[in-house]
């Protein structure tokens, strides 16, 4: 007598971006409950994103303005509320990622639904946060400099492309290895304040002199520099913009294949 084994071979980047799709009107939903609900009961409401991130970038801008004799002070508001607001996004959805699936752990365990639905989720709430706080953020620094809606509508699509694909797949990476190593719970807010403290945010990047080119290997500050060079100067830089979407588009379907393949583990992890 024999018996036959077969093997469950997990399913396509295909198909799961296809069960994706179908279910969003679901993830963006939820994902929009979770705004509302993290305002009830509050006179400004969502207004709050908006309003702390322009506390920061006032006292940031006053205090760091004067530590580095900034010349054009203007300029230097701008530059330092967009750096600001961009590496909140993306420090906030990397920060979330290492124990996702832990917060969803009862869902995981009790249904049979496709774990990208949490991931998507996360994210759909991730960019709704940055909306909210972006658009309020540019509003204010209009006043500085006028043009800057003008170059949001013109050129500032492609880098804010960029980011919003960035900030899907790098956390799922970080979700995944989170699962299974625990380690990256303590391991990821320390990275983030070094990197933020390394990256040219609050200051410029000729201030690192030598170390410059730090800068140039620093996988957040490429996506942060993108965005705020075109929100400022209305120019892109269609090629390396360009080669970003293809490695964000290559970092998608990594990422979807790596959780296709755990996601048979995923219970049993957390």
């Amino acid at each position: 007598m024999t018996v036959s084994t077969t093997t469950i071979r997990p399913a396509s980047v295909r198909q799961t971006l296809r069960e994706a799709w179908r279910l969003r009107r679901v993830w963006w939903f939820t994902a929009t409950a979770r705004t509302r609900a993290r305002f009830v009961r509050t006179f400004l409401g969502s207004f709050w994103l908006g309003l702390s991130n322009l506390f920061s970038i006032a006292a940031l801008a006053a205090v760091y303005g004067t530590v580095f004799k900034v010349q054009d002070f203007n300029t230097y508001v701008v530059y330092l509320g967009i750096g600001l607001v961009v590496w909140n996004t993306i420090a906030s959805a990397i920060g979330s990622a290492p124990n996702l699936f832990e917060h969803n752990q009862v869902h995981v365990h009790n249904t049979n639904l496709n774990p990208i639905f949490y991931t998507l989720e996360e994210w759909a709430f991730q960019l709704q946060t940055f909306l909210q706080s972006f658009l309020l953020v540019l509003l204010a620094l209009s006043f500085f400099q006028p043009s800057i809606f003008g170059h949001l509508l013109l050129c500032g699509w492609l880098p804010l492309l960029n980011l919003a694909l960035f900030v899907y797949w790098l956390p799922l990476l970080v979700c995944l290895f989170g699962a299974r190593y625990r380690d990256l719970y303590q391991l990821i807010p320390i990275l983030l304040q070094l990197v933020f403290l390394l990256s040219p945010i609050l200051y410029k990047k000729d201030n690192l002199g030598p170390l410059a080119w730090t800068a140039n290997l620093n996988p957040l500050y490429r996506i942060l520099s993108p965005v705020r060079h075109s929100l400022m100067t209305g120019q892109v830089h269609w090629s390396s913009d360009l080669l970003l979407l293809g490695l964000n588009v290559l970092g998608i379907w990594i990422a979807i294949r790596l959780l296709n393949r755990e996601r048979p583990n995923i219970p049993f992890l957390i």
